[in-house]
């Protein structure tokens, strides 16, 4: 069977689809309209209509995966991004962080365990 081998694109609306480029840009390193992603897991889970998972208003959230979270946690605090953690979000499938961009939609920050 022919199947799908990774994720070619990831499009939504944008009120200012220029300013949140950049602010992608600015605070995740992410470079539009190619980013180059380093290899490895990516989740897809849908998720109940009824899901607190992330925002009720929402019908999506980005899981962006980091190798260093405490770094990228520093580095966005010190930009003045509040950063959201929860040590029961932690687990044995890594560690999470919650921001959300400029325009409300939430980005959960993964660090997948160490090999």
């Amino acid at each position: 069977m022919e199947k799908v081998n990774g994720i070619g694109g990831f499009f939504f609306r944008s009120d200012n689809p220029e300013s949140l480029k950049e602010w992608y840009a600015t605070h995740l390193g992410m470079q539009f309209p190619i980013w180059s992603q380093d290899a490895g897991p990516t989740v897809i889970a849908p998720f109940s209509q009824s899901s607190d998972y992330f925002a009720a208003e929402k019908q999506w959230m980005l899981n962006l995966r980091v190798s260093n979270l405490d770094a990228m946690i520093q580095q966005l605090k010190d930009a003045g991004i509040k950063v959201i953690t929860d040590p029961e979000w932690n687990s044995e499938a890594g560690r999470f962080a919650r921001i959300h961009d400029p325009e409300g939609n939430a980005l959960e920050l993964w660090e997948p365990p160490q090999d």
